[in-house]
């Protein structure tokens, strides 16, 4: 072998051990905010997210969180109907929330990588306290789920309003 064919050998050896397996893990984070409160799912991976359903559910919240999207109904005081802020055309569908609901589910088409899906609404506690207002600790609990090809990951926001799914490889 010639010299030449030794390095290009010992290059592609080093490659294959160096190389960095592809993710496409799910940050998602919770900011109060007066009126409107915002979630944002980020693609923190490096690979696209594609056909795939990520679910938030309230329910499971410390405080009993609930979507207030009209003047009547379960909420209270002010409302917010839901408004995708960025990554509308990731979506099958703009999902559909009514007051009271706990629970919404986003329909993705693609996600790319780095790319966010982010929208505000009102969101109110129903366990008493300032049910306006919902800090990063009465969300703690609440779950996000990933489902794709038939398999799930569920993770939790913690008392900072935040978290993390991770998802594996592409």
């Amino acid at each position: 072998m010639t010299h030449s064919g030794k390095t290009l050998l010992a290059v592609v050896a080093c490659s294959a051990f160096f190389a960095t397996p592809a993710f496409s893990d799910i940050a998602f984070s919770f900011n109060e905010g007066a009126p409107k409160d915002r979630f944002t799912i980020t693609n923190t991976g490096s690979c696209s997210i594609e056909n795939a359903t990520i679910m938030l559910d309230l329910s499971t919240s410390k405080s009993g969180l609930i979507f207030d999207v009209t003047g009547k109904g379960a909420g209270v005081e002010v409302f917010q109907p839901l408004v995708i802020m960025t990554g509308a055309d990731a979506l099958r569908t703009i999902p559909s929330v009514k007051d009271g609901d706990n629970r919404i589910e986003l329909d993705i088409k693609q996600l790319a990588a780095g790319k966010e899906v982010s929208f505000t609404i009102d969101v109110d506690d129903t366990m008493g306290g300032r049910e306006i207002t919902v800090s990063g600790s009465e969300i703690e609990g609440a779950q996000v789920k990933f489902s794709q090809s038939g398999t799930s990951e569920t993770a939790f926001f913690a008392s900072n309003a935040s978290g993390l799914i991770k998802v594996g490889g592409c």
